[in-house]
């Protein structure tokens, strides 16, 4: 388990920092790695990836993999999925391609996790657990823990002992397993044969690295950065590796074109030269979703069409004189259909299509200007971003009320279901009507998972797109690539997209950066909103936004900033606010209070200040799997997805969790790995929620994780009271000035920019 924030190594980054090579060597290398790159700038017209005879460079042969005396030589028969598709899928952002033309399988609803896929034929109990005895073997004589028996299973099949003895190096597929252990498993169960050059070795270190990379948040890496971290990792011959890797589809390699500042400095000045271009590698499921949601969107804007004005009294004057020729053709269809298909629903509206009159007058009426020109905007595009901080969720709520009351079908998805009850009240304040008020249907606002798992919202349509004509997504930032792509194949051509979100918060915990890459594009009408955030809390996070770090007057301690010399303290004073200070002060109980840190580990990471506040307010012996009746945990079924909840008491069934909402849940033993304690989250845990009062600790050793957007999100999830704890230093506002976002490689722009312009 990584104590970093998102869950990567922190020392396996595929920069170009480490290792001491000597010149030559490097320069050997690069040329190497260079001339890959350009066999696949040669191709990049025919969008193959061919390296081969045609690319001047010979295709590796598929070698041997070295064994054993004991084992028969035998290669893996594909390449395992990756750990990451499996976390997406968690979530059911990927249990069915991006690519595919029809809708996604939606993900699995906040409470619970997507259904495994279903199996080819069906496996006794006995057949498993034959399996798994089979796969603890094999992983004991190479010295790695039975333990992963369940995941090799799950992995690879019923075949993983067979696969783990022909393909040691596999095992690096493996959650939380690295490539030092991978090393020590292959040594143990090959001995002397397991060199740092096997090609089975290679193999599984090219998407390992693109993996860790997912994890960091990009979803392509330049192919030299890929290539210094094999040459860290101890590979002889990395462009020989990613050749491989590109050849036999471990990742897919693409051109692109640099522009801005990079472009310059590559030509040198001299505008009569190409443009320089850079090659990325990839994974084929995030290369996939960037192009399949880049589609998605250019699908939408090109089949768009708005409405047009009628003139009421002649339409209704046709209806009427056609009414009497068409009732008997209606009926005699009506009583068709319900033979053939089942009767339709009784009362069910016709589509409808508003147009400009009927916009504008709806734009006219909304609360605000900024409202205002979001109507406008929704009105006249399929396409449409809305900036803005907490108190511009208002504006979306305005076009929410304004496009049902239009009559059309117009639901609002949010990333939690926090944000979902109080963008419902908003919606409600708005002008909306009262979720179950009599004659009247619930406010059309749901969670996203529950938007695509059709635990709420519209339903789906015959062809399998959701039933809306427009959408409104709230907190998009939160989005990655596969999640976007999966919404994108769920919408019907012409269906109103708007994406509302903050762009100064933290991006997804996933791969890609998509709603900045899409605002970043301007391929489509953006909104800004020109409603401020208001209060001390507003007021700082508002200056930190801009890279400035100003005191900011609090006359009732809204905002409190304390200084502690290292993490120990850091700790201590923490503690003390949430259990003692801000509930005797300020009137907010501690459960009301959370605590947020850069990270899990380190002198005050999540672990550490958990281990204190349970101490204070729920001290106990931990009797069910580390839990106590009364503890605050977090549930994380998939990453990004974090749920509060209160443990309420354990037995052989599992614990028994109480939600934020109110709903109950028993998490089995075999799930009770993802609980973790609750009173502390790391700020990308607590992403698309906000806390009463919120005490954000920067111990001594969290200067390389702070940027502005960390502490621009920090900062703001407090709604009455931030305190801060501070002891990292000058390290604080030289991040908020210097230091906006860690960079993150994707290709989503360029796609964007290109398939917009090829369509318009």
């Amino acid at each position: 388990m990584s104590d970093t924030e998102n869950g990567a190594p922190e020392e396996t980054s595929a920069g170009v920092d480490g290792g001491d090579q000597a010149g030559a060597d490097r320069g050997d290398k690069a040329a190497a790695v260079a001339a890959v790159a350009a066999a696949i700038r040669a191709i990049g017209a025919t969008g193959k990836q061919q390296i081969g005879p045609a690319s001047g460079i010979p295709a590796p042969q598929a070698p041997a993999p070295q064994a054993s005396s004991s084992q028969a030589p035998s290669s893996p028969s594909a390449a395992p999925q990756s750990t990451a598709a499996q976390s997406t899928a968690a979530q059911g952002t990927a249990a069915q391609g991006p690519s595919s033309p029809t809708p996604a399988a939606a993900p699995a609803p906040a409470g619970g996790t997507a259904p495994a896929p279903p199996r080819a034929h069906a496996v006794t109990d006995e057949q498993r657990a034959q399996a798994l005895r089979a796969t603890a073997e094999v992983l004991t004589a190479g010295g790695a823990p039975a333990d992963l028996a369940s995941a090799a299973v799950a992995e690879f099949g019923d075949g993983a002992a067979e696969q783990l003895r022909a393909d040691p190096w596999a095992v690096l597929s493996l959650p939380g397993v690295r490539p030092e252990h991978a090393d020590g498993f292959a040594r143990g169960l090959l001995g002397p044969a397991a060199g740092p050059g096997d090609p089975r070795r290679a193999q599984a270190l090219v998407p390992w690295l693109l993996e860790q990379s997912a994890l960091r948040g990009h979803s392509a890496v330049e192919i030299g950065e890929v290539a210094a971290g094999l040459d860290r990792l101890g590979l002889p011959d990395s462009a020989t590796a990613l050749q491989s890797a590109v050849v036999d589809g471990r990742a897919m390699a693409f051109q692109e074109e640099l522009t801005g500042p990079e472009a310059q400095a590559a030509v040198g000045g001299d505008e009569d030269d190409e443009p320089p271009t850079r090659t990325l590698l990839t994974l084929e499921r995030l290369a996939l979703a960037e192009e399949s949601l880049a589609d998605g969107l250019v699908r939408l804007m090109s089949t768009f069409g708005p409405g047009e004005d009628v003139d009421v009294e002649a339409e209704a004057g046709e209806a009427e004189a056609e009414a009497g020729e068409a009732e008997a053709e209606a009926g005699e269809a009506a009583e068709a259909h319900e033979v053939a298909e089942g009767a339709p629903e009784e009362g069910a509206p016709e589509p409808v299509a508003p147009g400009p009159a009927a916009w504008e007058a709806a734009a006219e009426a909304a609360p605000s200007s900024s409202a205002t020109a979001l109507i406008r905007a929704a009105a006249e595009s399929a396409l449409v971003t809305h900036t803005g901080g907490e108190a511009a969720r208002a504006e979306p709520a305005a076009l929410l009320n304004a496009a049902t009351g239009l009559g059309l079908r117009a639901w609002a998805a949010t990333w939690t279901d926090q944000g979902r009850n109080s963008f419902a009240a908003l919606v409600t304040a708005t002008g909306g009507t009262a979720d179950g008020a009599a004659d009247h249907p619930p406010v059309p606002v749901a969670t996203l998972a529950e938007l695509l798992s059709g635990v709420s919202g519209p339903g789906r349509s015959s062809d399998g797109a959701l039933a809306l004509d427009v959408l409104v997504v709230l907190d998009a930032p939160l989005l990655d690539v596969e999640l976007a792509a999966t919404l994108l194949e769920s919408l019907a051509d012409g269906t109103r997209l708007v994406l509302s979100g903050d762009p100064g918060q933290l991006w997804s915990a996933g791969p890609g950066r998509f709603f900045a890459d899409l605002l970043a594009a301007r391929v489509c009408p953006s909104t800004a909103s020109r409603t401020p955030d208001f209060g001390p809390i507003g007021e700082l996070v508002s200056g930190v936004g801009i890279g400035e770090l100003q005191p900011v007057e609090a006359p009732d301690k809204e905002v409190v900033i304390l200084t502690a010399k290292d993490g120990g303290e850091a700790v201590h004073r923490a503690v003390q606010l949430l259990t003692d200070s801000i509930p005797r002060a300020l009137g907010i109980p501690a459960e009301q209070v959370v605590l947020l840190t850069p990270g899990h580990g380190g002198t005050a990471g999540t672990r550490a200040l958990n281990a204190a506040a349970k101490a204070r307010l729920n001290p106990g012996p931990g009797r069910f799997g580390g839990f106590d009746p009364g503890d605050r945990v977090v549930d994380s079924p998939a990453p990004g997805i974090t749920r509060p909840a209160r443990v309420l008491d354990g037995d052989a069934a599992g614990l028994h969790l109480e939600y934020a909402d109110g709903a109950r849940r028993t998490v089995p033993p075999a799930e009770a790995g993802r609980l973790r304690h609750g009173w502390a989250l790391t700020v990308h845990q607590a992403a698309g929620r906000r806390w009463p009062g919120a005490v954000v600790v920067l111990p001594d050793d969290a200067a390389q994780a702070l940027t502005r957007q960390w502490v621009y999100t920090a900062f703001g999830r407090g709604e009455r009271h931030l305190s801060v704890v501070h002891a990292a230093g000058p390290a604080l506002p030289q991040a908020v000035a210097e230091r906006p976002a860690l960079p993150r490689t994707t290709r989503l722009r360029a796609i964007l920019a290109e398939n917009a312009a090829q369509t318009y």
